[in-house]
């Protein structure tokens, strides 16, 4: 596939479906990467790069989320023809909830599931001013989250680097509101750890408000980064709720 949005870092042609990884704020899709060796062959892994990250680091994140979910959906529309699911991580679960508002709308294909990860239900969601922080109070949030390593970010390199991505997805995250209050023709599995400063199991619940079809959560020992943690029973589920093995 040869595409800046999309990677496929172990192609698998006869795979039954494929599930595309979306990051969080400031994060990249390499949070994902550790999956290629747990899940099974009937899953192809499908790493998608937004703007301002990795080999897209010198582009500019839309500046608001329908823009974003336009560019992103031109990008999965010709895989469209085969099974997908889509796993979003905090900010990537909202991301993937408004890519799939939005192809339900042009009445395209839709997936087999959406997994939310560590992310607020859209009724609970607020604007925040976060993208407005200096930079020693942008650092300590992350720290707080538990996604970095605090000595990391006493590099100066590594914060020049980091703080104006995170910065464009806050304020992009921050600004949007959910573009419809439609429900999804898809099942939803919401997935939180039990020591999220960010969220509580029930914000993640509320999920259940979104889609038409079967809602599952999970809860996980772990903060707002659990799945680095588990791996191995993060993927576990998803394959279970896939129904693949």
């Amino acid at each position: 596939m040869s595409c800046a949005w999309l990677n496929i870092p172990h192609p698998k042609p006869n795979a039954a479906i494929q599930l595309l990884c979306l990051p969080h704020a400031g994060g990249t899709a390499a949070l994902y990467r550790p999956w290629v060796k747990l899940l099974p062959d009937s899953i192809e892994l499908v790493l998608v790069c937004l703007p301002g990250r990795e080999q897209r680091c010198n582009e500019v994140m839309p500046a608001d989320m329908r823009s974003l979910i336009t560019l992103l959906g031109n990008a999965v529309t010709p895989i469209l023809d085969r099974p997908w699911a889509v796993f979003g991580h905090s900010m990537g679960a909202t991301v993937a909830h408004e890519l799939i508002l939005s192809l339900q709308c042009r009445n395209l294909c839709g997936p087999e599931h959406l997994f939310v990860s560590a992310r607020k239900a859209p009724q609970f969601q607020e604007g925040g001013n976060q993208h407005q922080l200096d930079d020693d109070s942008l650092c300590q949030q992350l720290i707080q989250l538990g996604g970095t390593a605090p000595e990391l970010l006493e590099i100066p390199e590594l914060r020049a680097l980091l703080l104006p991505t995170l910065r464009q997805d806050y304020r992009l995250i921050e600004t949007s509101k959910v573009s419809s209050d439609q429900p999804l023709s898809c099942p939803i599995t919401a997935m939180v750890g039990r020591d999220d400063p960010e969220l509580t199991p029930d914000d993640a619940r509320g999920w259940q408000r979104w889609t038409n079809c079967h809602f599952h959560i999970y809860e996980y020992t772990g903060n707002h980064f659990y799945l680095s943690q588990s791996p191995h029973l993060v993927v576990s589920h998803v394959v279970k709720q896939l129904g693949l093995t």
